[in-house]
């Protein structure tokens, strides 16, 4: 019986693997697909995405041009300092007119630096910014811990193809999100392998802290905890203390030592004027800068290499990242700073003169009110045509965009954009006039312009001389009477502000979108930013593209953009191979859209 057992098992083996060789070699593995909230970034090929929570909690996520269908994931999520934005602690190249604090933490540098070397898992980098940019007074308004573990929790939810791995860190303040995060109910998750605290353990307590952090260490070999910090002891601004008597890293550190020294015996080391706690082969790393010449070195732990190393050791990158505490080797990296203000202006010839007798943009508007939309749209066309117009749309102000492609070749467009939105009548009594992408293109083309992207109306807003907070209105959305209302009330708010400023945050756009592909028939609206730069309406083809109202503003580009000093044509630009980022964030544009 035993013999017969065999062979009908032999025989069913032996068929399954038949099948198996006839089926051919399994299909490679597929990419996961991003979703339309991912943005094609303009730095190194990469996608970003970027969030707020209800909680006032601003979300960046990065990721690497490709994501290894073969290769697990890893998130590294780092917490701001307090002070600093998402947009400030990412980094970015300084130079004149940009803010210092760009210049002392290079997170998404250091992470591509890391990215670089490593070839075994797929590095994703989360930064997060509390409202009021102080992780510990966020805590003080939101005291339940759980809030922190579901805010990793949406981070990963939000990687295409899922996270394998977390890596936890903060610089200064943000440590106190890593404090709140372990102090949340129930164990530390399987996931996080990893806490990095760059001069950040200030608030490090050994009750609340250390039984979970030890109980967490035991569960794998695989997990690490790194502290970075240095003799704050002394140290004084303007003649005082930065720390109070029991305050400062230092302290903190030498509570962690005394906290975890008895589970995990500490070997101390004194690599040049450092001191270095180690434990567990390894796995427990406190490291302190004795600080000789007493100096303030709270940032100069994270801008040389810190976050590079507290990521790479135990891993085979150590050593190769750049020595902690040593020259930047992460600079290649660092991505351009755009400009935040428009550096010049560029006259549109291609309007035709006005005509002498054109109506005033109010009697055009009264003259209209009571027609419906088409004809409405017929009567605005035939006046924007002949170049009833007013001067400042005449004058287009030059706004610069930067990108760097992934093997770090670095380019600038310059385009010409209108100042305003598309407007009828004189410089006395004019009005701005939305209208639908159909009549847009019409009148586009003769003038030799088109539309935006949403990456020119970031850039735009970003560079804008004058910004004003949206205005919205909830009634006869669609009236041509609401049109000029709004006109109205956005000359109100500009009152006392000369014409011609590169104006933002007065209605959404009418875009170029790659989505009109999927939805063809539809208008691409997206922006109306507040002054902080963050737009009210997203990227959306919602509407069908017959619809119009008061909140839609039409701005235009000049078809002639120079890149690198060249000129190009603007929509052959926005299908470039590889220069499309200086145009769109969503990748290369068909001709079709246009």
């Amino acid at each position: 019986m035993r013999n017969a057992d065999f062979g009908v098992r032999n025989w069913v083996v032996g068929v399954l693997t038949a099948l198996l060789f006839a089926a051919g070699p399994a299909a490679p593995q597929q990419a996961p697909p991003l979703g339309p909230e991912w943005r094609h970034s303009a730095w190194f090929g990469e996608r970003t995405r970027l969030e707020k929570t209800p909680d006032g909690i601003r979300i960046l996520l990065n990721l690497p041009p490709q994501l290894d269908p073969a290769l697990p994931t890893r998130l590294v999520v780092f917490a701001t300092p307090n002070g600093n934005t998402l947009e400030e602690t990412f980094g970015a190249e300084v130079g004149a007119g940009v803010p210092w604090r760009f210049d002392i933490q290079h997170v998404g540098a250091q992470v591509r630096r890391l990215r670089e070397l490593r070839r075994t898992e797929n590095l994703a980098l989360g930064v997060i910014q509390p409202e009021g940019k102080s992780w510990p007074a966020w805590r003080r308004e939101h005291p339940d811990n759980a809030h922190l573990r579901a805010l990793v929790e949406q981070l990963k939810g939000r990687i295409p193809g899922g996270v394998k791995r977390l890596s936890l860190t903060a610089h200064s303040g943000g440590g106190s999100f890593l404090h709140g995060f372990i102090e949340a109910d129930g164990a530390i998750p399987a996931e996080v392998d990893r806490f990095g605290f760059l001069d950040a353990n200030y608030s490090f307590d050994a009750e609340q802290h250390a039984p979970k952090l030890v109980a967490w260490l035991r569960g794998e070999p695989t997990r690490y905890l790194l502290v970075l910090a240095y003799d704050d002891r002394t140290i004084t601004v303007d003649g005082k203390p930065v720390v109070g008597p029991t305050g400062g890293t230092f302290r903190a550190t030498g509570r962690m030592i005394d906290a975890l020294g008895p589970h995990f015996p500490l070997t101390i080391t004194r690599p040049g004027d450092r001191e270095r706690f180690t434990g567990l082969d390894g796995r427990v790393v406190l490291d302190r800068d004795l600080n000789p010449q007493n100096k303030i070195l709270h940032t100069v732990l994270v801008e040389q290499n810190g976050l590079l190393e507290v990521l790479s050791h135990g891993t085979p990158e150590a050593g190769r990242t750049g020595a902690y505490r040593g020259e930047r080797s992460y600079s290649r990296w660092v991505q351009p700073f755009e400009p935040a203000s428009a550096v010049g202006e560029e006259p549109l010839g291609t309007i035709p003169p006005r005509p002498a007798d054109s109506p005033s943009g109010t009697a055009l508007f009264e003259r209209i009110a009571a027609l419906p939309g088409p004809e409405r749209e017929r009567i605005l066309e035939r006046e924007l045509v002949v170049g009833n117009v007013p001067g400042t749309l005449r004058r287009l102000r030059v706004v610069e965009t930067r990108m760097v492609t992934p093997d770090g070749v670095r380019h600038t467009a310059r385009f010409a954009v209108m100042p305003d939105y598309v407007a009828v009548g004189g410089d006395a009594d004019w009005v701005r006039t939305p209208l639908t992408p159909m009549t847009t293109h019409r009148i586009a083309d003769r003038w030799q312009c088109a539309l935006i992207t949403r990456r020119l109306s970031d850039a735009i807003h970003a560079a804008a001389t004058l910004r004003l907070k949206p205005q919205p209105l909830v009634e006869a959305r669609e009236a041509t009477a609401t049109f000029l209302q709004h006109h109205r009330l956005i000359e109100e708010r500009r009152a006392g502000k000369a014409i011609g400023h590169l104006l933002s945050g007065i209605k959404k756009d009418v875009v170029l979108s790659n989505r009109l592909r999927e939805q063809p028939g539809r208008v691409a609206i997206y922006g109306w930013h507040f002054p902080d730069g963050h737009p009210i309406q997203p990227l959306t083809t919602v509407h069908r593209e017959s619809y119009v109202d008061y909140s839609h503003g039409v701005r235009l580009v000049s078809r002639r953009v120079l890149v690198d000093g060249q000129p190009m044509d603007y929509l052959a630009l926005l299908k470039h191979p590889t220069l499309w980022p200086l145009a769109s964030d969503e990748g290369p544009m068909e001709a079709t859209l246009l």
